[in-house]
């Protein structure tokens, strides 16, 4: 599937790098987007930058937070 996230990195702040499967990459701030209990921890951007690649196509934190990889190909695609 074209959404799934095959390479993300730290850029600044809240913000990441993503790559997409069908090659659309750049850059996603995620600042606004860390609302809820699950995304309280991320608030603080030493635990924000502590994310990785989930197997199942998205980026995730220790804590279990995730970010749906639709949601991330659109913001990328937004301002790309």
């Amino acid at each position: 599937m074209y959404y799934t996230v095959i390479d993300a990195r730290y850029v600044h702040d809240f913000t990441i790098w993503a790559k997409s499967a069908d090659g659309i990459e750049g850059e996603i701030d995620l600042a606004g987007e860390l609302w809820g209990p699950v995304f309280e921890p991320l608030k603080d951007v030493n635990y924000f930058r502590n994310f990785s690649l989930a197997e199942y196509g998205t980026i995730c934190w220790p804590n279990g937070a995730d970010i749906a990889p639709e949601f991330l190909y659109e913001k990328v695609r937004v301002h790309a």
